[in-house]
């Protein structure tokens, strides 16, 4: 079974895909292990950014197609010029924009959130994560609160449709519990 830094050493091996940097894309449904994974993986590369769909603006009523716009204009169009993207984290708990997150035209760069490996993504790499539904809901659940039960339910549907119209053909595939690398 190929480990993360198996995935690692692979990546080191691939063609720059945007700008100077390969660009690793980290997709799977909400609550699968994104962002764990994603960190897992920046450690493998002796500390590549990681950039998160968490830090756009993303509404749970309009789901993962809301967000891209953002991540393209702030992070990706920089890169492709081998110029420092810099943009501001959103904070969705309170509504606002926070602090300004700078990501340089580094050797790899990791984007992850719902969505990110869409065609028109630069990636050099795309990586699937998933888990069960159940433990997707309960790790969503805990980690944003009871109270978004019904804004679960709209993002999730939302979340099923895009999938089924845009399926992400990966270049490895994720367990979100154990962190087990396969390829497909």
């Amino acid at each position: 079974m190929p480990t993360i830094a198996d995935l690692a050493a692979r990546i080191a091996l691939l063609e720059p895909s945007c700008g100077p940097s390969r660009l690793v894309a980290v997709d799977g449904p909400g609550g699968s292990g994104k962002t764990t994974f994603a960190g897992l993986l920046s450690g493998a590369l002796n500390g590549a950014p990681v950039v998160h769909s968490d830090d756009f603006p993303i509404p749970w009523d309009q789901g993962p197609e809301s967000w891209f716009s953002h991540l393209t204009r702030d992070v990706l169009q920089p890169l492709q010029r081998a110029t420092k993207a810099t943009f501001l984290r959103y904070d969705w708990r309170t509504g606002t924009y926070a602090e300004q997150v700078e990501v340089p035209p580094a050797t790899v760069v990791i984007v992850e959130g719902v969505s990110v490996a869409r065609a028109e993504c630069p990636a050099a790499l795309r990586v699937w994560v998933e888990v069960a539904r159940e433990v997707r809901r309960a790790r969503v659940l805990a980690r944003d609160g009871v109270e978004h039960v019904d804004n679960w339910a709209t993002w999730t549907a939302a979340e099923d449709a895009w999938f089924a119209r845009n399926p992400v053909v990966p270049d490895a595939r994720v367990e979100g519990t154990t962190f087990e690398v396969a390829w497909p």
